[in-house]
């Protein structure tokens, strides 16, 4: 059999099985750690450019990571070993070691360091880990920023700690991304107003909530207690008139999930890996989903499906950031925090199959 030429590499995220498998017949290394192959005829799991014979299709099947594979009663191929890292991941694990660590790190450096020319290390890293190795830098300060944030006495002391040169330059990185201001972030919302309304719709009873920025939450089955346990010094007040076009905007498209709502404003909070998962769910296209260990994999790091997981639980707003497209490796629903009853019904209304 002829090898269908390998699919193009920015389409990760939306590979099928039947991509994978000729993925695997091209022995297309560009996709290693996307996924590994699972032969269940002989019992092992390889890389996807596993040099071993090519197996029957009817024998094979996919897995999102090694742990996967091996739940599954696989164990790895000692010719291509899967669950050992490659030299290419050894190096981006060494950058990243060295950038958390907070030493100077200058892209020559961390070529130095891994012993890779500047621009080649510079496309390993961000095939790896989606971001280039001072864009990952900015981003670890930015989170770090906010976790100090959350028990600092003076904004200030937290800024300087997280690694920034001056406030100054912390408020540039922030600006536009953070929602509130960093004394909100370190007062959990304390001296932010928060609009909401509780909303009924064919999905069950929603509550909608929104600062000047955006929407900050969106549940179901929720009332002004969860919202107070989820900002529990902000100023809270029901309705209000200057939001009521914005709540209405947003049942529009909770009522027909999977359409366009890139005019709803959103203010979010989390650390640079959770934007990342969130913008990641926002990119699975309406009626499709993905799995915790594709998404991963989807994001440069296959090894962090529980990460994602916790990523996913811990987003806000229902519906508009999709945490309900994901689901379980084999096919599941999985579980959804406002019950499954209600991720079966947004999955189907965006299959358009009602």
């Amino acid at each position: 059999m002829t090898p269908a030429a390998p699919i193009a590499i920015s389409s990760h995220r939306d590979l099928s099985d039947e991509d994978r498998w000729r993925i695997a017949l091209a022995k297309d290394r560009r996709f290693d750690g996307a996924f590994v192959t699972g032969v269940h005829s002989t019992g092992i799991y390889c890389r996807p450019s596993c040099p071993a014979r090519a197996p029957k299709r009817v024998n094979v099947r996919f897995y999102a990571t090694p742990a996967e594979a091996e739940v599954a009663g696989l164990r790895a191929c000692l010719r291509c070993a899967p669950d050992c890292q490659s030299q290419e991941e050894a190096a981006v694990r060494a950058a990243i070691d060295a950038i958390r660590a907070g030493e100077s790190a200058t892209l020559a450096e961390l070529a130095r360091l891994t012993g890779y020319a500047p621009s080649h290390f510079q496309r390993l890293f961000k095939r790896a880990i989606g971001l280039s190795p001072a864009a990952y830098a900015r981003a670890l300060r930015e989170e770090r920023a906010k976790e100090m944030l959350a028990g600092a006495d003076r904004v200030s002391d937290a800024i300087y700690d997280s690694g920034f040169a001056a406030p100054s330059r912390f408020y540039a990185a922030m600006e536009g991304r953070m929602g509130m201001s960093p004394s909100d972030w370190r007062g959990g919302g304390k001296g932010r107003t928060i609009h909401w309304s509780v909303v009924e719709t064919t999905l069950g009873s929603m509550l909608v909530a929104a600062t000047e920025t955006g929407v900050c939450c969106l549940s179901f089955d929720e009332d002004e207690a969860d919202l107070r346990r989820r900002f529990p010094r902000a100023e809270l007040v029901e309705g209000g008139e200057a939001f009521r076009a914005l709540f209405e905007r947003v049942t529009q498209v909770v009522e027909q999930p999977g359409s366009a709502a890139d005019d709803i404003p959103l203010d979010v909070k989390g650390t640079a890996f959770q934007q990342r998962v969130w913008q990641a769910l926002c990119e699975i296209p309406p009626g499709e989903t993905r799995s915790y260990g594709q998404l991963a994999a989807a994001l440069g790091n296959p090894g962090a499906s529980r990460a994602v997981g916790g990523a996913n639980g811990a987003n806000n707003i229902a519906v508009l950031i999709p945490c309900h497209r994901v689901i379980a490796a084999d096919g599941g629903l999985g579980g959804y925090a406002y019950g499954t009853a209600i991720k079966e019904e947004l999955l189907r209304r965006e299959r358009r199959d009602e």
